[in-house]
């Protein structure tokens, strides 16, 4: 449906919500800030991120708990916060990188790019990406970095496959790359990376061709 579509043609090119940089902020915030993030990185590489809590992370920070709460709201602001430069990495990759990742290759290629980079993603950091995404009911889809990659998967939908449900499909191979699915089925279900990028390939061969078989009933 074109009204959820948030993204907006500039020049003809798509503006994706990218994540933003921050705003210019005061030195004693910005000093504040290094250092609640350097301790919450060493402590998730020490002890894991389930073992980390905010009273600990603000103690080696040398700050108040409400300083931390105040900056980032919750335990999975703080999470995603450690997460920001890796994103922007990514997210610069498929919007202005080299193809196929980046433009320049067909949607399918960049489909199929797109997931296997997501899937390697999770494979460096998929603990402190999965305790990202929590969090309450529909937090995850509603944040900006989420809509991104949304937009991102819809706008290839549209172009793989004029016609489709691009808003419904866009959502649903995301979930397949959700990162507690993904470790889900890498350390319980001991499938291979190579398995799921292989599977990637074939759910997204699947769904432009039962898109492409209804258009031509």
């Amino acid at each position: 449906m074109p009204g959820d579509d948030r993204s907006k043609r500039a020049g003809g090119a798509l503006v994706l919500p990218q994540l933003e940089l921050d705003r210019r902020e005061r030195a004693d915030a910005v000093r504040n800030r290094e250092a609640i993030l350097c301790a919450a990185q060493r402590l998730v590489s020490e002890r894991g991120v389930e073992g980390v809590t905010m009273d600990e992370v603000a103690c080696a920070a040398g700050v108040g708990t409400g300083t931390l709460f105040r900056r980032f709201g919750d335990r999975n602001g703080l999470l995603r916060a450690l997460l920001v430069d890796r994103e922007r990495a990514f997210q610069e990759s498929f919007i202005r990188g080299p193809a196929p990742l980046g433009p320049g290759a067909r949607a399918y290629e960049r489909l199929i790019a797109y997931g296997e980079r997501r899937l390697e993603e999770v494979e460096i950091q998929g603990e402190l990406l999965a305790a990202a995404e929590a969090g309450g009911p529909g937090d995850r889809l509603a944040h900006r970095v989420y809509g991104a990659h949304r937009a991102h998967i819809r706008a290839l939908l549209v172009e793989a496959a004029p016609g489709c449900d691009a808003d419904y499909l866009a959502d649903v191979l995301l979930g397949a790359l959700a990162a507690e699915l993904v470790l889900h089925q890498r350390h319980n279900r001991e499938m291979p990376a190579e398995r799921l990028k292989e599977g990637w390939i074939s759910l997204v061969d699947g769904v432009l061709s039962s898109t492409r078989a209804l258009a031509e009933r």
